[in-house]
């Protein structure tokens, strides 16, 4: 072959290369691969491919191979490689180069190419045409994993490894999310970002690429993922601040998510990603600052005049709202069990009318605050504040929020000079997060609604159970996103 038309190796496959030349075994590559007597000793039932790249033996994550007998991995295939040692020891003799994807028979060391294999490699690294992406959310069909059981692809449980449910609920709703969710599985759109040398934070937008196209991998052998990688890369970049053996909290690690993967992606306030076009809003926030409660009627009618009392305005983009829920009441009923108080999602909405005031409190200073939408974004993303944090412990406000599941119309809590801007402002749920138990402990949730059926999910861990919209309005909802009804969009939720 002529040396410049060589097509360029992966580091991956000259280190192999470089492996076979050191033990006197590298050949012309059309010599080195044969078919494989040993293909029906391979157990696709133990082949897990979610976790970690690592040798089981040296740690190591270069030139990792999976012994497609007993789903171990081991490094290098070397004479005295640990793969090699493997093959010998345990006659388990296919393998596969978790890098380069190739398929490989040890102790004899050649190369395997077998069309019966791509389904490994399928499930190894899914990839997505334009054409499967533009029907992901037309397809009801079912997909069978190996084992028989059945799936919808998307809709699909995150094993909870410890105390990592709070991420799971997280991930789960923003995989549902459809525009992020297309970019994300189509690896090309990122794939050529340049960061600068030694970031670790593109490592977030490989992983939660890699984590969606699992999850919407129509042919799995499995009908559940693991999100282990996902949440190494979240432990790393957050620096520990999340844990997958704490419990943490829905709220901040969406808040920190979208930021460091708007940040990864190269987002500024002046450069837009994926991540802003699909959830940033933006609102004006009217601040006044209060004269000390304290201070006598006439001292505090004096200051108001002054420049420091007067009403400032800023215009701040949003990439969710938080909605306050009013004090819970400590009295219980007849029969001495506590009351569970209801609010209108509508009520809580009414902070974001640009009438409404709200004390904020600092150690010295007082201020009143009002809101007023300025952009609706497609895909609008409501926090409910469920807990408040003083200096002794947290506590949680039970209150149900009674929302509609469709036809949210918000062109009311926008200002009047954006609203002829925005031809569409109803929206419908199509994620929503519920937080249950105790503040620093419960556990979390997820209902999300499947496009392609028009049916509602739950998903608790690795269970996946259909559910009756109106039982979702009945939870403790934390997190919830809505979807913005475009031109011509009908109703798709089954409600």
């Amino acid at each position: 072959m002529n040396p410049e038309k060589r097509p360029k190796r992966e580091p991956e496959e000259e280190e192999e290369i470089e492996e076979e030349v050191k033990h006197g075994r590298h050949e012309p590559e059309d010599r080195r691969s044969r078919h494989c007597p040993y293909l029906d000793t391979i157990n696709r039932s133990v082949l897990d491919f979610d976790f970690e790249k690592l040798c089981s033996i040296s740690l190591s994550h270069i030139n990792v191979y999976a012994c497609l007998v007993c789903g171990k991995y081991f490094q290098g295939r070397g004479l005295k490689s640990h793969a090699y040692i493997h093959s010998v020891q345990f006659s388990h003799h296919v393998f596969l180069n978790l890098h380069t994807l190739r398929f490989y028979c040890l102790p004899d060391n050649y190369k395997i190419i077998d069309s019966s294999l791509e389904d490994i490699t399928y499930v190894l690294k899914p990839t997505f045409t334009k054409a499967q992406i533009t029907n992901l959310d037309k397809q009801a069909k079912l997909s069978r994993a190996y084992d028989g059981t059945t799936y919808l692809p998307g809709i699909v449980g995150l094993n909870n490894i410890k105390a990592n449910d709070y991420a799971n609920s997280v991930l789960q709703a923003l995989s549902n999310v459809p525009p992020l969710r297309n970019y994300f599985l189509e690896e090309e759109n990122y794939r050529n970002i340049q960061r600068p040398p030694g970031d670790i934070m593109f490592l977030l937008v490989q992983r939660f690429g890699e984590l969606m196209r699992k999850l919407w991998n129509p042919r799995n052998f499995k009908a559940h993922v693991s999100p282990h990688e996902m949440l190494q890369a979240v432990v790393l970049c957050s620096k520990k601040n999340f844990q997958i053996t704490k419990q943490g909290d829905g709220v901040d690690f969406l808040s920190w998510f979208l930021n460091a993967l708007n940040s990864a992606l190269g987002g500024t306030k002046k450069k837009k990603t994926i991540v802003t076009d699909v959830f940033q809003g933006s609102m004006r926030i009217f601040t006044k600052k209060l004269p000390h409660p304290d201070l006598p009627a006439e001292e505090k009618e004096q200051l108001q005049n002054n420049e420091e009392y007067q009403e400032t305005m800023l215009e701040s983009p949003f990439m969710y709202l938080t909605l306050d829920l009013p004090t819970a009441p400590l009295y219980k009923d007849e029969k001495e069990q506590l009351i569970i108080p209801q609010v209108p999602l509508f009520s809580i909405l009414a902070k974001f009318n640009g009438i409404t005031e709200k004390e904020y409190k600092t150690y010295k200073e007082n201020f009143l605050k009002r809101f007023q939408l300025t952009k609706l974004p497609p895909y609008l993303i409501f926090c409910i504040k469920r807990f408040t944090k003083n200096n002794f412990f947290v506590e949680k406000n039970p209150t149900i929020v009674n929302f509609p599941i469709t036809n949210v119309d918000l062109r009311e809590y926008l200002a009047e000079e954006f609203q002829s801007v925005h031809k569409n402002t109803t929206y419908d749920l199509i994620a929503n997060v519920v937080h249950d138990g105790k503040p620093n402990e419960g556990s979390y949730r997820i209902h999300v609604l499947h496009h392609g059926t028009g049916k509602w999910y739950e998903l608790q861990d690795l269970q996946v159970t259909d559910i009756l919209p109106q039982m979702i309005t009945l939870s403790e909802a934390y997190i919830q996103i809505w979807k913005r009804r475009e031109d011509g969009e009908k109703n798709q939720q089954g409600a």
